[in-house]
């Protein structure tokens, strides 16, 4: 019986540090699609000057999962269901920090406000800023994420050697 209480013990530390490894891919999956969004609107503001709404429509449903509702949250204002503010865009979203939050409401906020070439260059801009974002926050995987796995295995080996 206290084999399996420990077993148990020594999963959940394991599972808790899966879970923050979690938050640190997602994060940088996130930037590299939003990234990705940032340079199609542009190639399709500039030739095929399609409608918002048609955009998102056709962007890619496998890379469109790692913007975690982001996408649906923007056309539900699109089709005036909702208002475009921090508590309605970033529902369900819970690993971004405040000033990412900020850059991203004001991106969406841009988008279809002005002229073609100001639209253009205006995309630009948030594109090398998510890049920035997106460099951040793979780092931050590359180091936070491995060791949040390797401090989890640890944890739950230090409960079993702590209560045997």
């Amino acid at each position: 019986m206290n084999w399996i209480i420990l077993a148990i013990f020594a999963f959940c530390c394991i599972a808790i540090g899966y879970i923050f490894s979690l938050k640190y891919k997602k994060r940088a999956d996130f930037f590299k699609t939003l990234v990705m969004l940032c340079q199609k609107f542009d190639v399709e503001i500039n030739y095929s000057r399609e409608r918002l709404k048609n955009l998102f429509l056709s962007f890619d449903e496998k890379t469109k999962k790692h913007l975690h509702g982001l996408d649906k949250n923007f056309l539900s204002y699109l089709d005036n269901a909702t208002t475009l503010d921090e508590a309605n865009l970033f529902k369900n979203i819970n690993f971004l920090k405040q000033n990412e939050k900020d850059l991203i409401l004001l991106f969406f906020k841009s988008l279809g406000r002005s002229d073609l070439a100001s639209q253009s260059t205006e995309l630009k801009n948030f594109e090398k800023r998510f890049e920035e974002f997106s460099t951040l926050a793979g780092n931050e995987n590359k180091k936070y994420g491995s060791l949040s796995i390797k401090l989890g295995i640890v944890a739950g080996l230090v409960v079993v050697v702590l209560f045997i």
